[in-house]
């Protein structure tokens, strides 16, 4: 089996802020993971990466938020992209974005 792409999106919030939304089902778990996808869900404001849920090779599922690195416990890929729009909604609202 190769990898399947099941999402790819880039989708502008304002003229400064897009999410970038990369999901695959993989042949086998990413080094570190126990699942079968490889995902990068990102929040970019002004080129600087804001906020980004990944699972890149050795470092399994973590959240990047700004520049704190902390553990993620995925399910699957539904809950991710939820979980992430949630932290996305949060972030927003702190700067008086909606």
């Amino acid at each position: 089996m190769k990898a399947q792409r099941l999402l790819r999106s880039k989708l502008y919030l304002s003229e400064t802020i897009f999410v970038d939304l990369k999901i695959w089902r993989v042949p086998k778990p990413v080094r570190g993971s126990d699942h079968d996808y490889k995902y990068s869900l990102a929040l970019v404001e002004k080129d600087h990466c804001a906020l980004r849920y990944d699972n890149e090779a050795g470092k399994g599922d973590h959240k990047h938020l700004g520049e704190t690195e902390v553990a993620y416990s995925f399910v699957d890929h539904e809950i991710l992209q939820a979980d992430f729009w949630k932290d996305v909604e949060q972030w927003l609202a702190k700067r008086g974005r909606q």
